[in-house]
């Protein structure tokens, strides 16, 4: 086990670049540079850019989005559709701004922490980021393990021992090249989207309630359960991991490093996220407009658990619902995995200035989020399980401002980004949603924990 330095951690800084240092070792060396641009008409290099977009959507259609989605749409309807695509433009605004960092600066979102704070305040960062990853991958085991017992009728237990080693194979693909990994993600994102287009094509919604849904409106935000619900969609929907992963990954691409070089790979990396983030708002929506017309419409209101959904999915859908239901569930648990464990890898180096073997990396990822599931599943069953589900998205909810509010500063800071500084209306539109996503997800932490209290 060789856990070695990258580079010098106390190096004067370059006040020209706005850095402590004027140059950092890429993160995920492996396949770093590895994906080639060339020369070509625009789809071709559309074509050659597409990839990183769809590693970061995945976690935007992950088992712990299930359970807000479901019980905004069982409950309320299609009203919070609203929500879901708020959710989502914020989400490609943030996801932008982090292929930007990377692309510009060459740095992830951890080394520019480490490269701008103090030495304290960036282990700080570090340490939640990691706890907010193991949350993160908690849900991703979980939600696969439910998965394999409403398919298979495996134990839960059993199922997240399965489910926490086998994407241990999936990464082992990263050897064979990013693409490979990238096409073996994309597949799973079209076999989740082709579920749920089977069961929209089984539920029937009412077209016009469905885009009627779309448009916000006051009930919203007076009512309080409402408001619950809404905060949970998007607290859920944004994962800050995602954010460190996006500025590393897109690092994989070989375009040229001059301005008109990175000029060209933003605009592309953008289109890509973009397009990605696209298929990951139909499934959220896609989950809550079945919810609504499944179960909102024929009384079951108090719907919010994956299991209760399964299991009412085939009597009022037909025969075939439920199992296309689990099958996504299952496809969507383990992309997200997959991307979880890359993330952690980029965090650890990134932030502690130190370089572990990725598949030891990806091992202790596995174990911390193995051990509470299984002791959970073993001492308090399926209800146990999916209230730690819940208590994975609060702590996502807390860890988010901490990674929304840096890569906002930073590309937002000209002697960082001289050029490509973000222009004064994007500034606002960014520093609008930190500050709309912290707000609002202190409010949901506060009253969950009043919740629990209570």
């Amino acid at each position: 086990m060789a856990i070695s330095k990258i580079f010098r951690p106390d190096e004067p800084p370059d006040d020209e670049s706005g850095w402590r240092r004027s140059r950092v070792a890429p993160s995920l060396q492996e396949v770093y540079r590895s994906v080639p641009i060339g020369s070509g008409s625009f789809f071709r290099k559309l074509l050659a850019f597409a990839g990183p977009g769809y590693l970061v959507a995945v976690g935007y259609m992950d088992p712990g989005n299930w359970a807000t989605d479901l019980a905004g749409g069982s409950r309320f309807g299609y009203t919070l559709l609203s929500v879901v695509l708020l959710s989502n433009i914020m989400a490609v605004l943030l996801q932008g701004l982090a292929s930007k960092l990377g692309i510009v600066t060459g740095r992830d979102l951890a080394q520019a922490c480490r490269d701008h704070y103090s030495r304290p305040v960036a282990i700080g960062l570090w340490l939640l980021c990691e706890i907010a990853i193991a949350a993160c991958d908690l849900a991703e085991v979980i939600g696969s393990a439910i998965a394999l017992n409403l398919l298979f009728h495996i134990p839960v237990a059993a199922g997240v021992l399965v489910t926490g080693f086998d994407v241990l194979l999936l990464l082992a693909l990263q050897h064979r090249g990013v693409r490979v990994l990238e096409a073996l993600v994309i597949t799973l994102i079209a076999t989740v989207g082709l579920c749920f287009l089977f069961e929209i094509i089984l539920a029937r919604p009412d077209l016009g309630a469905v885009a009627k849904g779309f448009l916000p409106t006051r009930g919203i935000v007076f009512d309080h359960e409402m408001l619950y619900v809404a905060i949970g969609i998007l607290g859920a929907t944004v994962m800050p991991h995602n954010l460190y992963l996006h500025s590393s990954i897109v690092q994989t691409r070989r375009y040229e490093e001059t301005a008109a070089g990175k000029r060209e790979a933003v605009r592309f990396a953008f289109l890509d996220s973009t397009i990605a983030l696209s298929f990951a708002f139909f499934v959220n929506a896609a989950i809550l407009i079945v919810a609504s017309a499944t179960f909102h419409t024929s009384g079951h209101a108090e719907v919010a658990e994956i299991q209760d959904a399964f299991k009412l999915l085939t009597p009022l859908l037909g025969a075939g619902a439920s199992a296309s239901f689990a099958l996504a569930l299952l496809a969507s648990g383990q992309n997200s995995t997959v991307t979880g464990t890359l993330a952690g890898q980029i965090v650890m180096e990134g932030f502690l200035n130190i370089r572990i073997r990725p598949w030891l990396r990806r091992l202790i990822t596995r174990l911390i989020a193995i051990v509470p599931a299984v002791l959970v599943a073993i001492f308090y069953g399926e209800g146990g399980t999916a209230k730690l589900l819940i208590l994975s998205q609060v702590i996502l909810s807390l860890q988010l401002s901490f990674a929304v509010i840096p890569l906002v500063a930073f590309t937002s800071d000209r002697a960082k980004m001289g050029t490509f500084v973000n222009p004064g209306w994007l500034k606002l539109f960014a520093w609008a949603t930190a500050v709309v996503i912290a707000m609002l997800n202190a409010w949901l932490l506060v009253q969950t924990v009043r919740g629990w209290v209570a």
